[in-house]
């Protein structure tokens, strides 16, 4: 078994996509005009609209702009460098500085448009970074 997407349902597809096109460098992929995907080499964030859910069962299935539960998680080559360079962009949404976790990345912690979470982070010690040594950082 394999994770290869995490789905963000938002009732603004469309400020979604820009917002996450903007923060990441990767060209979304737009299916429909409900439905499009980021890829990344090693996952995909799927973003639909709530006119989706229609396919899954109706609209209490899921609600958008309601999670707190989740971190969307981007390892990055030097989370210092993206947050200077996309800082007066994510001003509005920062939730913390890069700073060291206990397990060893560097995190900046910001919200999307609908109030996801978002984690860059860089792994900063020798075991995180051995940890993360199998996986390609595109930036």
């Amino acid at each position: 078994m394999n994770l290869v997407s995490i789905r963000i349902i938002t009732a603004d597809i469309d400020a979604l996509l820009r917002f996450y096109e903007r923060i990441t460098g990767v060209e979304a992929i737009r299916y429909t005009p409900d439905f499009a995907e980021l890829k990344t080499p090693t996952a995909t964030l799927a973003i639909g609209s709530t006119r989706t859910l229609q396919f899954f069962g109706g609209e209490n299935v899921a609600k958008p702009a309601e999670n707190r539960t989740a971190i969307i998680e981007f390892m990055v080559n030097d989370v210092e460098r993206i947050f200077e360079h996309l800082r007066p962009f994510l001003d509005s949404y920062l939730i913390q500085k890069p700073t060291i976790m206990p397990w060893g990345n560097k995190s900046l912690l910001f919200r999307d448009p609908d109030g996801n979470l978002v984690n860059f982070f860089s792994p900063v010690t020798e075991a995180a970074a051995e940890k993360f040594r199998h996986y390609a950082i595109g930036e």
